[in-house]
């Protein structure tokens, strides 16, 4: 019993972190832009961009609906994590990327009325993005994973 509590405990700790991680790297951006803008790295450079949507700028504007999303998805993510004893780890590893960037991005919508997004990629043209839209695409790999795993 108690290693069943340590375990959900561990993977709950991990989606804080991530959270921690990302508002840390966010509230970086928003209040130093101008020290950070255009630096320049290997692979991608730091922008400041100001993302009012969900991935791809889709619904834009809809600040009380995604804000509603990520409320009832970071529910859903911790009752999952809480709740089943059967789940393999890197089920709940997945659970736990996808709560930790579900709530980082929903605190920025809920307290600013948007996302901050900052890793602007050199290598390819592609959306601007942040440490909590890595954190959930991690997780679904990992769930996609599992699905090829199990239908093998």
């Amino acid at each position: 019993m108690i290693n069943n509590i340590q375990t959900k405990l561990y993977f709950l700790i991990l989606s804080i972190f991530i959270v921690l991680i990302d508002q840390f790297s966010k509230y970086l951006m928003f209040n130093n832009k101008k020290l950070f803008i255009n630096k320049d790295f290997l692979l991608f450079k730091l922008d400041f961009v100001k993302n009012y949507g969900a991935a791809f700028n889709i619904f834009s504007g809809s600040r009380i609906f995604l804000s509603f999303i990520s409320i009832f998805f970071s529910i859903l993510l911790i009752y999952l994590i809480c709740s089943k004893n059967t789940f393999k780890s890197y089920e709940l590893y997945s659970y736990s990327f996808i709560l930790g960037g579900t709530i980082g991005n929903g605190i920025d919508r809920i307290y600013k009325g948007f996302v901050v997004d900052f890793i602007n990629l050199n290598i390819i043209n592609f959306p601007v993005f942040n440490i909590a839209d890595i954190s959930i695409n991690i997780g679904l790999f990992f769930l996609i994973y599992n699905i090829f795993k199990n239908n093998r």
